[in-house]
């Protein structure tokens, strides 16, 4: 039977009440010493954030991310000086380093990082903050079995972001009853009121529609704030959201509740408002609270053993999809490692995920189709080293998600993305289902390793090193199947390129890459009955990109590069080919690409259209040489 409810005691409620003053007073000071931040933000929070660091939450003050501790995100991130304010009224942060914020040699940045030891991902770009959450409490309910908790506090205006319902949607399909979700309700969005103002009732239908459990409070009212935990922690089957009205800059006399004080020092304001809150506390000296130890243990993991469990096994005359040897690759990793966690968005029987959905059915999270959810719910599985998280869709359809992508590298999160049908050569689904600028998208991104496997055994093993290497990775694959260019016990390395063709008396280097490097090497075949000889690379890793290679390639053959891409122009593989050449004068770098929008069609016909095709390259090297 679960244990009833008891109010703390007058003189723990007063502590509290104490605390999210203080708090108030240190985002106050230290955004004032900044000369910038959103100290109003900070005040709207002040009790939610002194109930949950200092009654309700159980965490680990000397290690904060231990993986048994209770989670916190604040996705509203402008809030970040009273996220800072709390973990300094609990010790982990020194109270004088406070007033450093944001400056370059302080790790208090205006945002959240996890360079500081408290904070699991980075949050400040909103509308993200919960479905990382819901990856938090996915792994901790389904994957850690655990009974740490997960909290997130989500600002009224975020709301407005679809990505906030995905993630309702995500949560309550899985019951995730070990979520907490706290809407700080304070009406006042950058620039203007929100749209739904102090309109709770209109908060907790649309929550309870997503299948939420909603309980309304006073966000200002500790004892209020203290029972809605209570009552969360008692809530089964359901995620549960706390809707909070509160006032932006409560506290603070001449701004509170007013227009045009968004993301700014209080300045003229700051002395009065310190008075008027420094008046409210009736023990200004240490709080005196001790904070509840995590109450279980997680298992440790050691991600770094991760391997296939067996090396490829194909003949040489097979002809196999590297989407396909995407799932079978994932499976060997699973059989290695219990902590491989795979997800996707309702494309698993494209992606080739459902072969590991039917060999790890526990180890799989459907997302249904909300990319952006997705996304942010793989980082939240990766977080603390729990899993080693693969996301797949579509590859076009991973654009949707590029915020939550571009956010995933500053939060030094270890995902890896798969892509699949990519270029023209996907044939008849048209132009929406192409991805065409995917190369490009994610060779933008600074943490992250671009795989781009040309056979079945080059896949299975990009798959293994994206398992192993930090950072996030993307692996392009092709919906056409190709035949086998390497044998199974072939070794690749990231940074390092194939040459696939080579003879002494080469005219120029093709270089290709999944359906591009199979016309090259017809295109080859065409030259070499012409009598040219080309030499052929495939580069394996589009970012880092093998350049010695490269150059010594293009040296040996007079210093012509022809490049072949099924992607646009821009940003693709022969950009990247491009600049790691673009040092040495006496190479010259040519590019075959999709140029313009495509259309429908057979594949074949398509990848004549664009000027891909093994007849079309070997017609430009001829036109090249001549």
């Amino acid at each position: 039977m679960a244990e009833p409810y008891h109010r703390p005691d007058n003189s723990k409620l007063q502590a509290l009440r104490d605390i999210a003053n203080k708090l108030r007073i240190h985002s106050i000071s230290s955004t004032s010493a900044a000369g910038s931040g959103h100290p109003t933000s900070c005040c709207s929070a002040a009790e939610i954030m002194s109930v949950l660091f200092f009654n309700t939450m159980r965490y680990s003050t000397s290690e904060p991310r231990d993986p048994s501790s209770d989670r916190f995100i604040m996705s509203k991130g402008h809030a970040a000086p009273i996220l800072y304010a709390a973990w300094a009224e609990a010790g982990v942060v020194n109270v004088d380093d406070l007033n450093n914020l944001r400056k370059i040699d302080c790790l208090l940045e205006g945002h959240p990082t996890p360079r500081l030891s408290f904070v699991d991902v980075a949050t400040g770009s909103l509308g993200q903050g919960l479905s990382v959450a819901a990856g938090m409490a996915y792994t901790g309910k389904y994957l850690d079995k655990a009974d740490y908790r997960t909290y997130c506090m989500v600002g009224d205006g975020e709301s407005a972001e679809g990505s906030i319902w995905e993630a309702c949607a995500f949560a309550s399909y899985y019951k995730l009853d070990n979520l907490v979700t706290i809407f700080d309700v304070n009406r006042l969005g950058q620039s203007q009121a929100t749209s739904l103002g102090h309109e709770l009732e209109v908060y907790q239908k649309r929550l309870e529609a997503f299948g939420m459990h909603t309980i309304v409070v006073d966000g200002h009212d500790v004892e209020e704030l203290n029972k809605a935990f209570y009552e969360a922690s008692m809530t089964k089957d359901k995620p549960t959201a706390i809707v909070a009205k509160t006032f932006k800059g409560h506290g603070c006399p001449g701004v509170a509740d007013l227009d045009n004080w968004h993301g700014k020092a209080l300045g003229a304001k700051s002395e009065e408002a310190l008075t008027a809150i420094k008046a409210q506390i009736k023990n200004p000296g240490p709080h005196g609270i001790t904070i509840p130890a995590p109450t279980s243990s997680c298992a440790p993991t050691d991600l770094k053993s991760v391997r296939l469990s067996d090396p490829p096994s194909y003949q040489p005359g097979d002809k196999v999809a590297t989407r396909v040897a995407y799932g079978t690759a994932l499976v060997k990793l699973g059989k290695t490692l219990p902590n491989v966690v795979a997800l996707d968005g309702d494309t698993k029987n494209s992606t080739f995920a459902i072969t590991y959905k039917n060999a790890f059915p526990d180890r799989f999270v459907e997302c249904f189709i909300a990319e952006q959810n997705l996304v942010g719910v793989g980082i939240g599985c990766a977080c603390r080293d729990r899993n080693v998280v693969f996301v797949s869709a579509f590859a076009c359809f991973l654009s949707r998600a590029y915020d939550q992508i571009r956010m995933g590298a500053i939060s030094q999160t270890n995902v890896n993305f798969v892509g699949s049908h990519c270029g023209v050569s996907i044939g008849e689904d048209g132009p929406s289902q192409m991805a065409l600028e995917d190369i490009a998208i994610f060779r933008a991104i600074p943490t992250c390793t671009v795989f781009y496997p040309s056979d079945a055994v080059s896949c299975e093993r990009a798959i293994e090193l994206a398992a192993k290497v930090p950072g996030i990775t993307f692996t392009r694959t092709s919906r056409p199947v190709t035949a086998m260019l390497y044998g199974n016990d072939e070794a690749f390395e990231i940074g390092k390129a194939k040459v696939v063709r080579q003879t002494a008396d080469d005219k120029a280097v093709l270089v290709g890459a999944g359906i591009t490097l199979h016309e090259a090497l017809a295109a080859a075949d065409q030259l070499k009955a012409e009598g040219i000889n080309v030499t052929v690379v495939d580069p394996f890793t589009i970012k880092p990109i093998d350049g010695a290679t490269l150059r010594a390639c293009a040296k040996a053959a007079g210093g012509l590069i022809l490049t072949v891409e099924d992607h646009y122009y821009e940003g693709g593989v022969g950009e990247a080919v491009a600049g790691a050449v673009a040092t040495d004068s006496g190479i010259t770098v040519h590019r075959l690409a999709v140029k313009g929008v495509p259309r429908s069609g057979p594949s074949r016909a398509l990848l004549d259209m664009f000027g891909i095709s093994a007849p079309c390259i070997a017609k430009k090297v001829k036109e090249l040489l001549a």
